[in-house]
């Protein structure tokens, strides 16, 4: 029989001891549970990078994953605990819109309201809900597969559109994303939004004072100190530099306005 598979999506970060504290409570409830970390380096606080890094992850995962997602600034006030059946997924998260990109990419939604306080540790902290409440929730659910048992449903969960690109000009105005790692600039246009990008269009991308006209192919293309546009495996298009920081080359962080015009 496959071991049931758990994810972990926090802001946690590595320096404390949090997200080892959710591994052990999976596991003392389910020992045979295989756990992997997605990240736990979201943004703190930040939904938005918490619904980019659970939406661009999940898929790659065999069906019947339980996906914990903890970004959670609400814990411990009255915001719901969910349970979401998505597609062939499961998802465990605080009901604040931190699975927004599931909920817009899988038509198939059961989205509960977890109320069995049986399945919580006690004493039931205010401050960790990623230890009391998701984690042994996640780890129950992957020994008894009865989603209907955790509670009842509900249609009135919170979710939030993404920033979509808009026109302007004769063109697209859109935003930065998110910064990755590597200082690359993840952009709103998808290859839908932009497809003459891809069909050898002349173009020209400004961000803050700095103009981009080149689109490569792969990373390693680019000419260094000069940004280019790369369609990245996540299906957005980046500003990167090879081997150098976008970011910082431009002056640009997340947030920051991009348009695209063509010649």
């Amino acid at each position: 029989m496959a071991r049931s598979i758990i994810t972990l999506t926090t802001d946690f970060g590595s320096a404390d001891h949090l997200a080892g504290t959710m591994r052990g409570v999976i596991l003392n409830i389910n020992s045979d549970a295989e756990i992997a970390d997605i990240t736990h380096n979201v943004m703190p606080y930040d939904l938005l990078d918490g619904a980019l890094a659970i939406g661009q992850a999940y898929k790659y995962f065999p069906p019947k994953t339980i996906h914990v997602v903890v970004v959670d600034p609400g814990v411990g006030t009255k915001r719901r605990a969910l349970l979401v059946s998505a597609g062939v997924h499961y998802f465990v998260a605080p009901d604040n819109g931190v699975l927004s990109m599931v909920y817009d990419r899988e038509e198939q939604l059961t989205v509960r309201y977890v109320t069995a306080e049986h399945y919580f540790l006690q004493p039931l902290s205010n401050t960790f809900h990623g230890r009391d409440v998701f984690a042994p929730v996640a780890a129950w659910l992957s020994k008894n597969w009865q989603t209907q048992s955790f509670g009842e449903e509900v249609t009135d969960f919170v979710r939030f559109t993404l920033p979509k690109p808009k026109a302007a000009g004769k063109g697209l105005k859109g935003v930065v994303l998110r910064v990755d790692t590597f200082g690359n600039l993840l952009t709103n246009f998808t290859a839908e939004d932009l497809p003459q990008m891809l069909t050898g269009t002349s173009f020209k991308m400004t961000v803050g004072n700095s103009v981009i006209t080149n689109l490569v192919q792969t990373f390693a293309e680019g000419v260094a100190n000069i940004p280019v546009v790369v369609l990245g495996s996540s299906g957005y298009f980046e500003i990167i530099v090879n081997r150098g920081n976008a970011s910082k080359a431009l002056g640009a962080n997340r947030g920051a306005e991009v348009t695209v015009e063509f010649k």
